[in-house]
């Protein structure tokens, strides 16, 4: 009876060596991914995570090589393929800390492949949840990258607002919403007066020779008038004219659109390349 309670004890003690032999080894294989990770061979890592998702028969370290390789992907700007192991590490978490860090990278995704309606939705599921104070300023904070990205400047200090009123990504809103140009007004005041909404955008050659082309078609239409050439005069106000008007509104309209994208371009090539916080 000794003897066979003797060989199930060694069976077992068997078994747990070689268990922990097996989880040796899968730590071991996590490290050396974890080293191609640190020094950017993102391709390699992902081949040696995918190896340990093989080996790892009982889940242990699913998680880490399902978020590491969603970590790989992005870093190569793979975005969507980033969100489907995002979401799989999602599946794989074992704690709340780690479910929401898997989301937040989802919502860092859909930022940067400009999915904004995603990265809202997920924020708004984010926040009907019950969460603590840093998990609800990191719902603002990247509420916040989101309306940047979607060139709404005015949103997007509202939202970093929250986080403290003179936060530095606030401040960086604020000015680039009082740098930008009306688009309305600078098409509407061109209506008005030939050439003006290019001087408001700043565009000035642009303007002053629109001014001069429409006065000059004004001029050449009523001394045609004056002159008894009414057919003269019709050509010159619907040949002439109406051409430089309408092209007059156009431009001033389209001058004012891009004063606003080379301002909200501006503010993110800062963005991407100055700001030390928190980036998507």
């Amino acid at each position: 009876m000794k003897i066979f309670y003797y060989r199930i004890l060694f069976c077992l003690l068997v078994v747990a060596t070689i268990s922990n032999y097996a989880q040796s080894q899968l730590s071991i294989q996590l490290d050396y991914a974890n080293k191609l990770f640190s020094s950017n061979q993102f391709y390699d890592a992902i081949t040696e995570y995918k190896r340990l998702l093989f080996f790892d028969s009982s889940k242990t370290h699913h998680y880490k090589a399902y978020f590491q390789i969603g970590k790989c992907y992005k870093a190569g700007a793979k975005l969507d393929d980033a969100v489907k192991y995002f979401a799989l590490s999602e599946l794989n978490s074992k704690s709340d800390e780690e479910r929401l860090k898997s989301k937040f990278e989802i919502v860092r995704c859909n930022i940067l492949r400009r999915t904004f309606s995603r990265a809202h939705q997920l924020l708004d599921e984010l926040q009907a949840m019950n969460l603590n104070s840093e998990m609800r300023d990191s719902i603002n904070y990247w509420r916040g990258w989101t309306f940047m990205f979607e060139d709404d400047w005015k949103s997007a200090s509202a939202s970093f607002s929250r986080l403290n009123p003179y936060h530095e990504l606030k401040i960086l809103c604020d000015r680039v919403e009082k740098e930008k140009v009306s688009v309305t007004f600078a098409t509407v005041i061109s209506y008005i007066l030939p050439g003006a909404g290019q001087i408001y955008t700043g565009n000035y050659l642009s303007g002053f020779l629109s001014l001069g082309w429409n006065v000059l078609s004004a001029y050449l239409t009523i001394q045609a008038f004056n002159a008894n050439r009414v057919f003269d005069g019709f050509a010159i106000l619907t040949l002439l004219w109406q051409r430089f008007y309408r092209g007059n509104t156009q431009n001033a309209e389209q001058f004012a659109i891009d004063k606003n994208i080379e301002i909200a371009n501006g503010a993110l090539i800062y963005l991407q390349n100055q700001f030390k916080g928190n980036k998507p």
